[in-house]
């Protein structure tokens, strides 16, 4: 990202051509107009650098009163993951069953294979 906006920065002097700097940093100059048109939309920006925050550990006897008022919480165990299956049924009975990470490309040639 910071490479693009330094890049644009670049391309926003006076008198440069966005194919000269194109050539100069190796990438297209339709990727070069795409990165502008996404800068001018407020789409490619400088992300804000993490910020920390300062964090202060308290013994228990500081703070006992607190801490005997807090009670353990039990959490739920978590629940196994079920699997999930897209079943693509065709007239005349045929049927195939898709598994979940299958991309869209690939789910869009199923029903001609099945019907192969």
């Amino acid at each position: 990202m910071a490479d693009k906006l330094r890049i644009l920065a670049e391309c926003d002097g006076p008198g440069v051509q966005v194919s000269e700097m194109a050539a100069r940093h190796a990438v297209y100059r339709g990727l070069m107009c795409q990165w502008r048109r996404q800068a001018r939309g407020g789409l490619l920006v400088a992300r804000p650098p993490p910020e920390f925050v300062p964090v202060r550990v308290a013994t228990a006897d500081c703070h006992s009163d607190a801490l005997a008022e807090l009670e353990p919480v039990s959490l739920p165990a978590p629940s196994p993951r079920v699997a999930t299956a897209i079943e693509i049924e065709l007239p005349g009975g045929i049927r195939g069953r898709v598994g979940e990470k299958v991309g869209l490309v690939a789910l869009r040639r199923v029903p001609a294979a099945l019907r192969a």
